[in-house]
């Protein structure tokens, strides 16, 4: 089987090597001379990253890139409107990944200076593919990959419909090595707030940054490309955004800036004819919006690969390749639609709506909450010693349970002031909470490290409590992560939650929007902590954690304080008594997966296992590499840092 590829991109190039590397006839035909060049950078998903680096492993060319892990997304006055954490993405130039995709294919097998002309048919078979320079070049198999502007597809189904151009985008390279040395990996962008105008920038590497403008066409536009008149239109443009707009345009030499006219097509009804098949921007073309374009085209040439190997005839090959990418990049041209119609009307969204302009990925799934029978109303304070212990129950109850019960949590307010708190309680100063931390994890065996109460104490549990309530606004979940974060602090890190720049940091590492937190914590979200307060009063609540199950009938059950795991049990079957429970799977990489960070206990408890055995264990997955770990006083908390979910 031979297979040729018409377009060197970045599409036609990956596919070309995966055939190469498993022994098929390719040719790749493309219309540049030498080495394309063009083009700045892009943000690649890791799910693209992940088949670069297989291809980067194989040949021992190593991959250039900028890891890029926040969004910040600003009003060009400085007001911040989004704060997130990133964990998937990298910046890369576009002639780095170019040039490695060329080291890595054999030049024998690449046909500069080829631009399509049409093909040669034996019945409805195409047997050979035309160049205007009058070369043939045969096949059994033809892959288009020359772009959104693709003269094969057009050879297949004719025009498509594109939509209007109603956004532009102008795209630059400065280099600021003069301004910043070794930028941080964020992706800033200055977006307004009253039309349709944005100024991003992205680091590329040490010294460069990619940017780009986007505009939308009604307030002005570039009759021609010029570098002068590009210049002087995009300082018009941004004259009233801040002085990093103008150092970055400063640093720019235009003479390599273009523009983006953005534009996409409706998803195709297939992807093939015959034994004719379109990959990348010549299948499907999303707007830029999502930055989803790369990954795609790396995600279109591994699975056309994996379907020719799998599937005994082209026709079935191309209908699977079909059947796995299509619904996908439907969701990516609709996400553009979408994140254009919010740009070119602003004023619509509200800040807590604004589009985050990334496409995502969700690997998690998500039982469906009617299916869930038990109901679990859970009181807790995030400087409550006893939740933290009870941790190691909770995630093996989770585990083994968590099909049929739903958590909400609820702040009780453990510690309003310690003149409130003190009197009529054991623990009346930071001092005797430092000592009671200490006996806490001498018998329980979760680390806690009581010293913070000498070195920064806190003077209330209020803020933190509040700042969840806050996080609650955006996901539950992620604000289940950020509860967890803010713990690790405080019983761990020694640090004083109360202070901003921690709670700022935790909502970053559970995924949140930081700037819609802050805006939260002092808007809506200390009514709903009030309120929280309201119904711990009204159900009795005076200590933590305290939990109350039920299952929408009269029929409760209460655990309060510090219980055995098998009262957790003992509540589950007071509503469900035919209940199984779920094997957990031990793997370290399953555990891990489950559970981003876990202490030694908890480990332990999950694996069914001593904690000598757990600590054996977790230190050989560190020397190796696979976990990393934070080492207090009173104990180490084990954290991932390779392991993708296999399980």
């Amino acid at each position: 089987m031979k297979v040729v590829i018409i377009g060197g991109g970045i599409a036609g190039l990956a596919l070309g090597i995966l055939l190469d590397q498993n022994n098929i006839d390719v040719v790749v035909c493309e219309r540049t001379l030498g080495m394309p060049s063009r083009g700045h950078a892009f943000l690649m998903h890791n799910e693209g990253i992940a088949i670069l680096q297989k291809i980067s492993d194989y040949y021992g060319i190593p991959i250039k890139g900028k890891v890029i892990d926040e969004f910040i997304l600003q009003r060009p006055d400085g007001h911040k409107v989004k704060h997130q954490k990133l964990s998937s993405w990298q910046c890369i130039k576009r002639v780095n990944l170019i040039h490695l995709l060329y080291l890595a294919f054999a030049d024998n097998n690449l046909k500069d200076g080829k631009i399509f002309s049409h093909f040669i048919y034996e019945g409805e078979r195409v047997i050979a593919a035309v160049f205007e320079d009058g070369t043939t070049e045969y096949g059994d198999i033809f892959v288009g990959a020359d772009g959104g502007n693709s003269a094969v597809r057009e050879a297949l189904f004719g025009k498509v419909r594109f939509t209007p151009v109603e956004v532009k985008e102008i795209i630059g390279i400065s280099n600021k090595k003069r301004i910043l040395k070794n930028p941080p990996g964020i992706f800033t962008k200055f977006q307004s707030g009253t039309e349709g105008l944005a100024f991003g920038y992205i680091p590329t590497s040490g010294t460069d940054y990619v940017w780009f403008m986007q505009f939308d066409t009604r307030l002005g536009d570039v009759t021609n490309s010029t570098a002068d008149e590009i210049k002087t239109f995009c300082n018009k443009m941004l004259k009233d955004f801040p002085p990093v707009v103008k150092e970055l345009l400063g640093s720019t030499d235009f003479q390599s800036s273009y523009i983006w006219h953005t534009r996409d097509f409706d998803l195709l009804p297939t992807f093939h004819k015959n034994n004719v098949v379109l990959i990348g921007d010549a299948a499907h073309l999303a707007l830029p919006f999502t930055s989803a374009g790369t990954t795609n085209a790396l995600k279109d040439a591994e699975t056309l690969l994996h379907c020719l190997i799998d599937y005994a005839s082209y026709e079935l090959a191309f209908t699977k390749f079909y059947e796995l990418r299509a619904p996908e990049i439907a969701s990516h041209v609709q996400l553009g639609r979408d994140l254009k119609a919010a740009f070119l009307n602003p004023q619509v969204k509200s800040e807590e709506e604004s589009p985050t302009p990334l496409f995502s990925k969700n690997g998690h799934h998500i039982a469906e909450a009617g299916k869930k029978c038990v109901k679990i109303v859970y009181f807790t304070d995030p400087i409550c010693s006893t939740c933290w212990i009870i941790q190691p129950f909770l995630r093996k109850f989770q585990l083994e349970y968590g099909d049929n019960f739903t958590i909400e949590y609820k702040m009780g307010g453990l510690l309003p002031s310690w003149d409130e708190y003190g009197p009529n309680n054991k623990v009346g100063s930071p001092m005797d909470a430092a000592k009671h931390w200490e006996e806490v994890c001498l018998a329980h065996q979760m680390p806690l490290d009581g010293d913070i109460w000498f070195e920064d104490p806190l003077y209330s549990s209020y803020p933190p409590s509040i700042a969840f309530k806050a996080a609650q606004l955006q996901d539950l979940e992620k604000a289940e992560l950020f509860l967890r974060r803010i713990k690790e602090m405080v019983f761990l890190e020694k640090k004083n939650i109360i202070k901003w720049q921690f709670l700022e940091k935790a909502a970053l590492s559970a995924g949140l929007d930081a700037a819609r937190l802050q805006r939260d914590f002092e808007g809506r979200a200390p009514e709903l902590f009030r309120n929280d307060l309201q119904q711990a009063k009204q159900l009795g609540v005076t200590g933590f954690p305290t939990m109350f199950f039920s299952n929408g009938s009269d029929k409760k059950f209460v655990i309060k304080g510090f219980q055995p795991y098998e009262k957790f049990e003992e509540a589950i079957h007071h509503f469900l008594p035919n209940i199984q429970k779920q094997p957990i799977n031990t793997d370290p990489e399953c555990l891990f997966n489950e559970f981003q960070t876990m202490t030694e206990k908890e480990f332990a408890f999950l694996s069914n296992i001593t904690i000598e055995k757990a600590r054996e264990i977790l230190n050989g997955l560190y020397e190796n590499g696979i976990i990393d770990k934070f080492k207090s006083k009173n104990g180490v908390i084990w954290s991932y840092s390779v392991f993708s979910c296999s399980c």
